[in-house]
């Protein structure tokens, strides 16, 4: 069974247009079929593929598809330990906001409820002052979110303090 998988797959792998800007590749069989680019699972198995039936180096195929051999050999080992699962592509960058962390975030809004005058730059040396290494942008992003921009919400608390 798997001798034949290789026959097919060495009758099917007759690539039209094969260039290395990576434009999508059809394969030629009882039905036409074509891999997307795009697509990074089928991408990437089509190029275990073609490297587990054609004669050419390994990194002549990895080039081919737009990876170095190294990165070859990790795709190819994460699909023998996870199969098709481990050919998706994970979200890189940070997992979690290490940096504007809820207690951190806690703090900025106290600050801003304490002083709803100070700006960021106020906020952000006293965040700092108190060990919490934390960027201005950052307190910006926290204020916004939590909706205590300075336009707004001072003109709101100058009303309530009228109003007593």
């Amino acid at each position: 069974m798997q001798l034949y998988f290789v026959y097919l797959c060495r009758h099917i792998l007759n690539y039209t247009n094969m260039k290395t800007n990576q434009e999508e590749k059809s394969l030629k069989g009882s039905i036409p079929l074509t891999i997307n680019p795009n697509d990074a699972v089928a991408w990437k198995l089509l190029m275990l593929i073609e490297a587990a039936t054609s004669h050419q180096k390994i990194e002549d195929v990895a080039k081919k598809y737009g990876y170095t051999r190294e990165h070859f050999y990790v795709i190819k080992k994460t699909y023998e330990q996870r199969g098709s699962q481990g050919l998706i592509d994970k979200p890189q960058g940070p997992k979690r906001n290490y940096r504007l962390t809820k207690e951190i975030e806690k703090q900025i809004i106290r600050h801003r409820f304490l002083d709803p005058e100070a700006s960021s730059e106020v906020i952000t040396q006293k965040m700092q002052q108190t060990g919490h290494a934390i960027s201005q942008r950052s307190v910006e992003r926290a204020i916004n979110e939590w909706g205590l921009q300075k336009k707004g919400y001072i003109k709101q608390i100058r009303k309530t303090r009228k109003l007593k």
